[in-house]
């Protein structure tokens, strides 16, 4: 069995990883030839735990790194992989995605093969039906459902544990309409995940199961950070009790609890934007996500009130950012808090300094030299008047007096209260801690 992937970011390089390291002969696509030259030598172009190692057994075995679609024309199996940005209005552009289906239409249609084509890109209900079908009908020149099968099957990987989700996902969801290729599709499925749920449904239903899950993930966190903020005005609240206490009740569950600066990365903010884009468009007023979104985007606004708090008039103050990344584990600054935070701030002209242990390369090419940027904690914290930790990198909590001696002023903002124990000789302001 030929496998392909197009697509080798986040997503895709995960799935071409982990199915070569399972002995598959597997070809990786990318239209960025750099980028496959990268990883064709066992670079990872991003920081993801375990990658690399799984990359490089995938690559010792049965894995091929290319940018010529012809090189995946005799695929049994082909994963569509690529990006699906947001717009300006929230709306998904299909772009890239539209691309990547036409010219595997083309490809397959000089082929004796009969090949499934799953779409693991996030699209909104109707695209495969609509608009990716057709092209590949058009370009192939092939039947679908007698000459190849399309189905949609979404992912629902986390930055910073997709290998895992990779090998053990929590389901599989299989979306279409021809039956034979359903099948099959269950049958790969079953060898490669034994024991796991497989959902089979039609196209539609498949697309909104990811934005339905990706919007119930974002309303968790919305909801922790609204009961955080109330939580900041009692007096003694703790917001992570609370949290503790109702994840253990198991019509609630534990994950996605934890009160933060607000949620970012990759999906969760483009796919509520995109569902409550798409809502209207079927008549429908996304009128609870839209007060999840205004929680998230408040959230912001409660940090600079905190700052303006404790540091008074910010024009010329130093503020210290620890942590850049959304999420820790991860370079990924895609719709990261820090950001919005620091542009602020530099409206106001403060003297920023930041810090954080991937993702200061990606934050560069946003910020250049209108930003300062530390090697270590205590040079991010050296004469600055407020340090503010926005990611919860373990290296944070280990922050000790000896790191703080030097600041112009000892106040720490803990987005994370990952320092809420900790005996430091500073004015502490936790976000969830009533004071």
């Amino acid at each position: 069995m030929k496998i392909s992937v197009v697509g080798l970011g986040f997503v895709g390089l995960s799935l071409a990883s982990v199915l070569a390291s399972k002995g598959f002969n597997v070809i990786g696509l990318d239209v960025d030839v750099i980028k496959c030259k990268k990883i064709s030598n066992g670079i990872v172009p991003f920081y993801e735990p375990d990658l690399k190692q799984v990359l490089k057994n995938g690559l010792k075995k049965n894995l091929e790194i290319n940018n010529n679609f012809l090189s995946i024309k005799n695929s049994d199996i082909i994963f569509i992989t690529v990006g699906t940005p947001q717009k300006s209005n929230g709306a998904i552009e299909l772009t890239i995605i539209k691309k990547a289906i036409a010219s595997v239409g083309k490809i397959i249609s000089k082929s004796k093969k009969n090949p499934i084509i799953f779409i693991k890109s996030t699209v909104i209900p109707g695209t495969l039906e609509n608009t990716l079908l057709p092209i590949l009908e058009k370009e192939s020149g092939k039947e679908s459902g007698k000459e190849f099968g399309l189905i949609s099957n979404p992912e629902f990987l986390q930055e910073s544990t997709a290998i895992r989700d990779t090998k053990f996902p929590h389901v599989i969801v299989l979306g279409g309409t021809e039956k034979k290729y359903l099948k099959k599709a269950k049958i790969f499925f079953n060898i490669l995940h034994p024991n796991i749920p497989i959902i089979i449904t039609n196209y539609q239903t498949s697309e909104m199961i990811k934005y339905a899950n990706n919007s119930f993930l974002a309303t968790k966190i919305s909801f922790i950070n609204q009961i955080s903020s109330i939580c900041q005005n009692i007096p003694g609240a703790n917001v992570d009790d609370i949290a503790k206490a109702i994840g253990l009740d198991s019509r609630i569950g534990k994950l996605f609890l934890n009160a933060g600066p607000g949620y970012g990365g990759s999906c969760l903010p483009k796919d509520v934007k995109a569902i409550m884009n798409f809502s209207l468009k079927t008549g429908t007023t996304p009128l609870f996500l839209e007060a999840v979104e205004k929680i998230n985007e408040q959230q912001i606004v409660n940090i600079m009130k905190l700052i303006k708090k404790n540091c008074g008039n910010l024009k010329g103050k130093n503020i210290a950012i620890l942590g850049l990344a959304f999420k820790p584990n991860t370079d990924d600054i895609r719709d990261s808090i820090s950001l919005k935070i620091i542009k602020i701030l530099l409206k106001k002209h403060v003297i920023i300094t930041v810090h954080d242990p991937m993702a200061i390369e990606n934050v560069k090419k946003i910020f250049k030299n209108k930003i300062n940027y530390a090697s270590s904690i205590t040079n991010v914290l050296k004469n600055s008047h407020c340090g503010i930790i926005m990611t919860a990198w373990p290296e944070y909590s280990k922050i000790t007096n000896n790191h703080i001696k030097n600041m112009e002023k000892r106040v720490i903002i803990d987005s994370r209260r990952i320092l809420k124990n900790s005996k430091l000789d500073c004015n502490y302001q936790a976000i969830g801690i009533g004071s």
